[in-house]
């Protein structure tokens, strides 16, 4: 079986023919369709693709980024890889395996995500190394809006029900006066006590070409007398899978819950769609509330470099991280407090 590498926007017939695998596909994503390409966050990134051919048919579709002599195709929370059902999974995984380390060069680290429905075993005779994480909250959304709302936790279904009662409107954003507000909204949840947010401030004219991509992206703004006080944006390929993307809230307003009721409205459009699945993009409490199943994803990594340098790196932090754990509650507050500070004055 062979490969095509994608570093733009395909021709038409090439295009034509990767839509025709993803209407064979599972649950079909937003970032392993063309679309993946008119993204505005990957500039600098280096955004390619790699398409498993069987004559003239695609089966098989991995996509990703080159980075800081990095290649990586999705994340822990998102993976960007799919296989047409019918064709012959582990050849196409093969023929995906051998394109991606082409299309890697020199990288010194290549990694590679899957949900655990589509086992990438393949991958390990390459060199890849696998590991498992805790995955994401996923929706069965063929049993209705009432069915998954039932599934909530009760206190979810209270929350939701009191930022109704208490005036908190949802709405889908569409105007460039929408897109500020909510920009606005957040630059101040970057500044927020309540935890870090990781990552550089998304430039407007980023953040709104990023919404206005209608066919692939939806935006639902919570609003309270007439001020937006939170939105949460979602992905999602048509008949395929929902994916929940970003979230910012205003602290003075949460206890009117909007997360909780944007969360719903945006569930409740997609069963409206006849979306399948929606996955939520996490597996903490906030997300659990949902109900739903969590379902675990699968990393692949090649380390390239003399001692397998990424490798221990990332080891070395996670026992950090598990003695930090077992030490007193009141000496990791400590620890927490003087590394807030400690960052603040960077």
């Amino acid at each position: 079986m062979e490969f095509l590498i994608l570093d733009r926007f395909p021709d038409p017939a090439i295009e034509k023919a990767w839509r025709a695998c993803l209407d064979e596909v599972r649950f079909p994503s937003h970032y392993c369709a063309p679309e993946f390409f008119l993204e505005p966050f990957w500039e600098g990134k280096h955004p390619f693709a790699i398409l498993a051919l069987e004559q003239d048919t695609v089966v098989g579709v991995l996509t990703g980024l080159h980075e800081n002599k990095q290649t990586e195709s999705g994340l822990q929370w998102r993976p960007q890889i799919c296989v047409r059902d019918g064709a012959g999974f582990e050849a196409v995984l093969d023929a995906l395996a051998r394109g991606l380390i082409e299309a890697a060069g020199s990288s010194s680290l290549v990694s590679v995500f899957s949900w655990r429905w589509n086992p990438l075993g393949v991958f390990s005779r390459y060199g890849f190394r696998h590991r498992s994480f805790e995955g994401d909250v996923v929706l069965d959304l063929t049993r209705g809006a009432e069915s998954v709302f039932h599934e909530f936790s009760k206190n979810r279904r209270r929350d939701i029900r009191l930022a109704i009662k208490n005036g908190v409107e949802v709405f889908e954003a569409s105007t460039s006066e929408d897109f500020l507000a909510y920009y606005d909204v957040y630059l101040r949840w970057r500044q927020t006590a309540r935890k870090s947010v990781q990552g550089s401030v998304v430039p407007y004219e980023t953040f709104e070409r990023a919404l206005r991509l209608k066919d692939s992206r939806r935006v639902f703004l919570a609003r309270f007398s007439g001020r937006i006080i939170a939105g949460t944006s979602i992905r999602y390929y048509p008949k395929g899978l929902v994916e929940y993307s970003e979230n910012a809230s205003l602290d003075d307003f949460l206890h009117l819950c909007p997360n909780d009721l944007l969360l719903w409205r945006s569930i409740e459009w997609a069963c409206k769609g006849s979306f399948p699945q929606y996955s939520l993009g996490a597996a903490d409490y906030f997300h659990r509330k949902c109900g739903g199943t969590v379902v675990p994803i699968d990393r692949y990594r090649l380390d390239r470099t003399w001692l397998g340098t990424h490798t221990f790196r990332e080891r070395l932090m996670e026992s950090g991280r598990e003695v930090f754990h077992r030490l007193p509650g009141p000496l990791t507050n400590t620890l927490r407090g003087l590394l807030k500070r400690q960052g603040s004055r960077r």
